[in-house]
């Protein structure tokens, strides 16, 4: 099979599409035929060597992607919820990048005919790391939330999840371009230039009660600032910064059940996943080239078959 490999670190021309062994399902596992595969700033992290707090192995050559939609193919011994045939969306660690991937049946739900390809191979990997980030931070009704990097792939679904969750306010940082589609969203835009701290108490003088990174920078100084209970502040930009501000550590675990809830809010017309360029399989470089680019709006996305 085709699959775009890392076969050793560095920038985003380090990845070529070349021919790999096929992989078949075990038991409690499917294969599937991957026709799209969402592109995360995770992949471009693995491709150019760091290696996730939590251990998980990298070993060169590598495929990368972390979520994928697509058609199962093969099953594994003890799976009886998916059939041949069937369209599902679903997320992995690494491995996605390619025709064919191998996963455990507890990692797939269901594609319903509503959502199109592309949003279903890029849904999974942003849409729950949103809603594990929100719900450890504790949006509830009448808060009012900072989203820093409203506009991105990440940012843009934490910005509908808050609201669904209750938020009276969700104020998101976003370069000037992006205001629009960060209002669209029901959201309030703010630039990220300096003198932030002074706008978002302007835009919220009864305080910010709770924010999500995706950015880093004057965003999460400003939340930091302004936030009182800094457990309250979740990044998954800044790392480095976590035990200096005394934010919150995140560990979510992605799962089936998060998942499904987040194709019935998509199927309900509650959430919705913004598909800002589609690449190739042949043009995984670019597109990690793209999404390191920062301030695109929406998800970028491959098209695989």
């Amino acid at each position: 099979m085709k699959a775009a490999v890392i076969s050793t670190f560095g920038r985003p021309e380090v990845m070529r599409v070349m021919e790999v062994p096929e992989p078949h399902a075990g038991p409690g596992q499917v294969r599937v035929r991957v026709k799209t595969a969402g592109v995360q700033h995770f992949d471009c992290a693995i491709r150019s060597g760091w290696t996730p707090a939590y251990g998980l192995e990298v070993r060169l050559p590598q495929i990368p992607g972390n979520e994928f939609a697509g058609i199962v193919d093969e099953i594994g011994d003890g799976v009886s919820a998916f059939a041949l045939g069937s369209e599902v969306l679903g997320f992995a660690l690494l491995n996605c990048y390619a025709e064919y991937v191998v996963v455990g049946a507890d990692q797939i739900v269901m594609k319903p005919a509503t959502m199109s390809w592309e949003e279903a191979g890029g849904l999974t990997g942003n849409g729950q790391g949103a809603h594990i980030a929100l719900n450890a931070i504790g949006v509830r009704s009448g808060d009012t939330v900072l989203i820093n990097g409203a506009a991105g792939s990440l940012g843009s679904i934490a910005v509908q999840l808050a609201q669904i969750m209750g938020a009276k306010w969700v104020i998101g940082t976003a370069s000037a371009y992006n205001h629009d589609f960060v209002r669209s969203l029901g959201a309030i835009p703010v630039t990220y230039e300096e003198g932030l701290v002074e706008r978002l108490r302007k835009l919220a003088p009864e305080g910010i009660d709770c924010a999500f990174d995706t950015a880093g920078g004057e965003g999460l100084l400003a939340a930091a600032a302004l936030v009182p209970d800094k457990k309250r502040i979740c990044t998954y930009y800044a790392y480095d910064l976590i035990e200096e501000l005394g934010l919150r550590v995140v560990r979510g675990e992605r799962s089936s059940a998060r998942l499904a809830e987040l194709v019935e809010l998509h199927t309900a017309g509650k959430l919705q996943l913004h598909i800002r360029q589609v690449f190739t399989l042949d043009q995984a470089g670019e597109a990690h080239s793209a999404i390191e680019s920062r301030h695109g709006r929406g998800k970028i996305v491959l098209k695989i078959d």
